[in-house]
């Protein structure tokens, strides 16, 4: 936990976070709390109804999940892939497998069966837990995955065939468990990224993360106790198979002993998530920038005297002045913009608390982390307002292991001892971070990070289409939206278009990879701009783009 310094810089200076030999995540969160009486979730069912967990109830039952695991022979380091949403069995999932030093794969409850598919088979998963909507999509691609042995769905009361019943499998098993002991660099985790050419990687990140991610989570929530009376109560609608749900709230909340609440939702609801923070008195959330712009699209005036909140963290991309004059006009609280990466996450925060606010900036580094920027010399830049990349000593506390089975991306990620983020920033006189935007081709839409490579090949595949190039073209409430430049084989289509071609592009990516990086918009050219050694010139498209609105405007 961070000392309560109430000044930045001397809390960054004398701040150095402790890595022991051996960690734990389960030991450190679930375990850490499983004797006392506090209430670990508060899972909101769709009927309204509210079922409570308390840590000893997830301690209990992650404990019969972790003894059912070996039962059917998995071994420390296999994989298991969590196909789930927020639910209380996410968090039994991920804790089971932690406590037998099993590596847990969190997957995208949206995911189609491409992106499902290919990350399975990736990580030769050898166990996927899901419910009734992720079976179906598992039992249509699991004769292409060799290495599945066992799907457990939450969904089935009893086990039939090839289905595991999660309820069945828990009530024969026993509720004590010895813990396999893990090495704190021991792989925890592995949580697939896009990347601006080629396949996902595999961000493997280590049992230490959590450790990592505690500074970084205190700051943008002005700091946390574990001390009793609990006062705080966590809440996001980032979903727990992405970082930012499971490890700048789920895991880190647990860390404290504070109470996180769940709720399985594939849509985000703005008067939900008000009702939400209002009734269940929410005092620290996550909302993502695109989140906060469609709150403030729903409700731009009305004051909300119910909302208790206060912290609220925000990242991904600028929020801007409007935005955060809004946020404590409506929401009668600061918001602290913070910024981090999966291979490296929370590493740049604000803290209300210690640090004035200044309008467009990122904050400062957490303590315990170096950040810098770089040329594209690669020289270190030291005069403030020079633009350069943000990059972070190798030693982070928070930083991956390396790609699954990649060491050659791993080695491009990591340049003679720093982390190279891809993201380009400045610092001010006061050492403030100002996000530029990102070097590569990576689309930041609606919080989400989407790849180009993996969406043209699904587009790639329908027979109709000769070429595509994928791009991130701006928007003002999902910050980017995906735009598909395709060449079509039929020719004739290019002036007229096709609304049926149109449609058949969208539904094809939706259903085979995910809801969030279908696109939205489709343009049909006759080709596309090239490089001499055939790669796509995505930053001429991205410059027509903007032509072509800017001529349609006058």
């Amino acid at each position: 936990m961070l000392p309560r310094y109430k000044n930045y810089q001397k809390l960054y200076n004398n701040f150095k976070l402790k890595i022991p030999k051996f960690f734990n995540i389960a030991e450190a969160t679930v375990d850490k709390f499983s004797n006392t009486k506090r209430i670990a979730l508060k899972n909101i069912l769709n009927d309204g109804s509210v079922n409570y967990f308390t840590f000893n109830e997830i301690f209990q039952k992650s404990n019969k999940l972790a003894n059912a695991l070996d039962y059917l022979g998995l071994k420390s380091k296999d994989r298991v892939g969590v196909l789930l949403g927020q639910c209380p069995e996410t968090l039994i999932s991920h804790i089971a497998c932690f406590k037998g030093g099993r590596i847990s794969i969190p997957l995208f409850c949206l995911f189609g069966e491409q992106a499902l598919k290919f990350r399975l088979y990736d990580s030769k998963t050898s166990a996927v837990i899901c419910d009734e909507i992720g079976l179906q999509k598992i039992i249509k691609i699991r004769n292409d995955l060799p290495f599945l042995k066992y799907v457990i769905c939450i969904d089935r009361k009893k086990s039939e065939k090839s289905i595991i019943s999660f309820s069945e499998l828990l009530s024969n098993s026993k509720d004590f468990y010895k813990n396999f002991i893990t090495n704190s660099y021991d792989p925890a985790v592995i949580i697939y990224t896009s990347g601006t050419t080629g396949d996902p990687k595999g961000a493997v990140l280590p049992h230490k993360v959590l450790l990592g991610h505690i500074p970084g989570v205190e700051m943008p929530h002005e700091f946390l106790s574990s001390n009793l009376p609990v006062t705080d109560c966590f809440w996001t609608p980032a979903d727990w198979a992405w970082i930012g749900g499971l490890f700048d709230i789920l895991m880190p909340s647990l860390f404290f002993g504070i109470p996180v609440i769940s709720h399985r939702d594939n849509k985000f609801d703005p008067e939900f998530a008000f009702s939400l923070m209002e009734n269940f008195k929410v005092k620290n959330t996550f909302l993502p920038p695109t989140a906060l712009k469609i709150m403030k699209s729903f409700n731009e005036n009305k004051k909300r005297p119910n909302l208790r909140l206060r912290t609220v963290g925000s990242g991904g991309e600028a929020l801007g002045e409007e935005l955060l004059h809004w946020g404590k006009e409506i929401l009668n609280v600061g918001i602290n913009e913070f910024y981090g990466q999966t291979e490296c996450n929370l590493t740049v925060s604000n803290n209300g608390s210690i640090m004035k606010q200044k309008l467009s900036s990122i904050g400062r580094p957490v303590p315990g982390h170096d950040v810098k920027l770089k040329n594209d010399e690669g020289n270190f830049i030291t005069e403030e307002n020079n633009e350069g990349e943000i990059v972070v000593e190798a030693n982070s506390p928070s930083i991956f292991l390396g790609y699954w089975g990649n060491e050659k991306e791993t080695n491009n990620k990591i340049i003679n001892g720093w982390l190279h983020t891809g993201d380009y920033a400045t610092f001010d006189n006061e050492g403030y971070f100002y996000f530029k935007g990102r070097k590569d081709d990576i689309i930041n839409t609606s919080g989400y990070r989407v790849g180009p490579t993996e969406i043209e090949n699904s587009i790639l595949s329908l027979n109709e289409v000769e070429m595509v190039a994928v791009i991130g073209v701006p928007d003002e409430v999902r910050g980017e939206i995906i735009k598909a430049i395709v060449v079509p084989k039929d020719k004739s289509i290019i002036k007229s278009g096709s609304i049926e071609l149109e449609k058949r592009i969208k539904e094809h990516v939706k259903n085979n990879l995910a809801a969030h990086e279908y696109p939205r918009l489709i343009d049909f050219k006759k080709g596309l701009p090239l490089t001499t050694t055939g790669k796509i010139k995505r930053n001429i498209l991205r410059k027509d783009h903007l032509e072509e609105k800017y001529e349609r405007k006058i």
